[in-house]
């Protein structure tokens, strides 16, 4: 059954409330709703609803955890083992908008590794997004011989690195045998040669 007019009204206005609906939608919409800098207010329960039976919700709180400071990494952390590949996406992108250091170990293993292919771009993504020198061998082995959408990603990924490798590994990979992983390699390259 879907959320009541009254509820939705009440959601916007206080999220909070509704956190420990007994409507998972709700759960969901208010972890969505809740405010960036109440993060940190609302761990306890966060926490709680990082174990919810819905992954939906598992999901979103992983989202909203990047807004919770370094306190809030250990929950996120707990998060990375999920069955649910929309959880694990959600972890490796929130580390991607923390930029956590530690987390790289586990990106480069869940980019490499994850059964599911959106988790390993979110995973090569996060890699790009906190800039860690340490990231950029990996990044270029995913660009000579990762899936197809792997090598797409760590393209865009490794642009945000100055390493001497990167050029001659981009221009490889202008001719790859997969179109998508040629486009994003000539789009670098373009970019390059424009001066932007």
């Amino acid at each position: 059954m879907a959320p009541s007019r009254t509820d939705l009204v009440a959601l916007i206005d206080d999220p909070v409330p509704f956190l420990e609906s007994d409507d998972p939608v709700l759960r969901r919409m208010a972890v969505t709703a809740l405010a960036p800098d109440s993060v940190r207010h609302h761990r306890s329960v966060l926490d709680a609803l990082a174990r919810d039976d819905e992954p939906e919700i598992r999901a979103s709180v992983a989202e909203k955890l990047a807004f919770g400071g370094s306190e809030a990494m250990d929950t996120l952390e707990g998060l990375r083992s999920d069955a649910e590949a929309m959880v694990r996406e959600a972890v490796a992108t929130a580390y991607g908008e923390v930029g956590n250091s530690d987390a790289l170990d586990w990106l480069i293993e869940t980019a490499a590794t994850d059964p599911d292919r959106g988790v390993r771009e979110a995973a090569v993504a996060a890699l790009g997004a906190i800039g860690d020198d340490a990231a950029v061998e990996s990044l270029l082995a995913f660009i000579a011989e990762g899936p197809p959408q792997v090598r797409r990603r760590a393209i865009a990924a490794i642009t945000v690195f100055d390493d001497p490798r990167i050029e001659s590994a981009i221009t490889r990979a202008a001719f790859d045998r997969n179109p998508s992983v040629r486009e994003a390699a000539e789009m670098v390259v373009g970019r390059q040669l424009g001066g932007g």
